[in-house]
């Protein structure tokens, strides 16, 4: 799901696409489908995991809509 590059950065696995583009582009308010078509080498699966992982650490008792 992810990894790290050669500068520490968090990446999508199989891809050079940083994760905080993922967050950048959400806080802009552009939605999922607007990253993952400018980004097609990240699958919606990589990044809803990636969502939920981030929500798991900074809100361990939130619960899914």
């Amino acid at each position: 799901m992810l990894a790290t590059a050669w500068g520490g950065t968090l990446v999508f696995v199989g891809t050079r696409v940083p994760v905080k583009i993922l967050f950048d582009y959400l806080e802009a308010g552009d939605s999922l489908d607007v990253f993952l078509d400018e980004f097609p080498s990240v699958t919606r699966a990589q990044a809803i995991a990636a969502l939920e992982l981030a929500r798991e650490v900074l809100a361990p008792d939130a619960h899914p809509a």
